[in-house]
């Protein structure tokens, strides 16, 4: 199955996201912040997919996403924002960014599975 990276800092986030992501078959990667993804990025991670929070120190989920658009490995990478943060602003900012699509903390594991299977057919 695919490789994902999940950003949060949340550890219970973490747990979980991994923890669902590993009984679909995927296997994680994890990262507590925006600049630690870079980092692991920069040292030859290749996920399949991103998974990232919205509202972290430092830099945002958004923000995170943009800096990954500009570079060729990431352009079609397909990349969810992962937030409680229903409006439709922040939607709005993180599809301008870049972002594939949205997930609402809890995440509802069907819409977890939908998503992975509409945007990692070939796992």
């Amino acid at each position: 199955m695919a490789h994902v990276m999940i950003v949060d800092d949340s550890p219970t986030v973490l747990m979980s996201m991994e923890s669902l992501l590993q009984r679909f078959g995927h296997t994680v990667v994890k990262a507590g912040t925006a600049e630690e993804a870079v980092d692991k990025l920069r040292a030859g991670e290749e996920p399949k997919m991103v998974i990232t929070d919205l509202h972290m120190p430092g830099k945002s989920g958004i923000e995170l996403i943009g800096f990954l658009r500009q570079h060729p490995a990431h352009r079609f990478t397909p990349m969810l924002v992962l937030t409680t943060d229903s409006q439709q602003d922040r939607r709005d900012q993180a599809k301008k960014a870049g972002a594939t699509g949205w997930l609402t903390k809890p995440v509802d594991h069907k819409q977890l599975e939908t998503a992975l299977q509409k945007l990692l057919p070939n796992g």
